[in-house]
């Protein structure tokens, strides 16, 4: 009994333990498998992207302070980060993969570089 291609139903030629017939199919079939959430996260990380560019823009040495006006104006949404950090003295720095950023006093946010010791 010969293997049939979960893709396109053909039968498969090769391996005993081969799933498709062809890399066309073994994509297509992977492609059309994680559609559903696909557009979802693409649209979450195009955010997640756009907001690092803006940390990058605005923190060009690895350590600036900037208003919440400059970082709207350029388009920042706050409610996307990647990871928490929080320091031994409490603060919180939010994260878009190695830019982060601290709510300071006055609505005046403190940018900052990750720095290879913090995990």
């Amino acid at each position: 009994m010969k293997n049939k291609c979960k893709e396109c139903g053909d039968a498969i030629q090769g391996r005993i333990d081969k799933k498709f017939c062809s890399d066309s199919c073994r994509s297509s079939y992977n492609n059309r498998l994680n559609s559903d959430s696909t557009n979802f996260m693409r649209n979450i990380n195009n955010i997640l992207r756009k907001n690092r560019r803006v940390l990058v823009k605005l923190n060009p040495k690895g350590k600036a302070k900037v208003s919440k006006e400059q970082l709207e104006k350029e388009g920042f949404r706050f409610s996307y980060f990647t990871n928490i950090y929080t320091t031994r003295s409490g603060n919180e720095y939010y994260f878009c993969y190695d830019q982060g950023y601290l709510e300071l006093d006055n609505n005046m946010f403190a940018l900052v570089e990750r720095q290879k010791y913090v995990d």
